[in-house]
């Protein structure tokens, strides 16, 4: 089963790009909640379709912690800075975002 539920820290501030047809599409870096220190310290890329990424947009920051809902798939890496060819990244697609412990000093401005 690829649906999954993770809590995740925005590590880059979100900007939407949009194809020909006005879709808007938004891609950006997490790394996982850790409530202990532990040596794992994993980030994956997050995509974010049409009223879901203009919301992310609007109302999420860098350092805000949110809790997403979505599918889990493979994207193949492409390029000469490879070691190999058949490498894969893990991306999330997001349906579903709620905040879960938003930058209270972004809010203030």
């Amino acid at each position: 089963m690829n649906y999954s539920t993770f809590i995740v820290k925005i590590l880059k501030k979100p900007e939407k790009s949009y194809f020909e047809n006005d879709l808007c599409v938004c891609e950006i870096p997490v790394k996982f909640y850790q409530f202990q220190h532990s040596s794992f310290d994993q980030s994956l890329t997050l995509t974010f379709w049409g009223n879901l990424s203009n919301d992310l947009v609007s109302y999420y920051q860098v350092n805000d912690y949110v809790i997403i809902e979505g599918y889990i798939y493979f994207k193949k890496v492409d390029g000469e800075n490879t070691l190999n060819v058949k490498d894969k990244q893990i991306e999330i697609c997001v349906f579903k975002i709620y905040p879960y412990l938003l930058n209270i000093n972004q809010l203030n401005k």
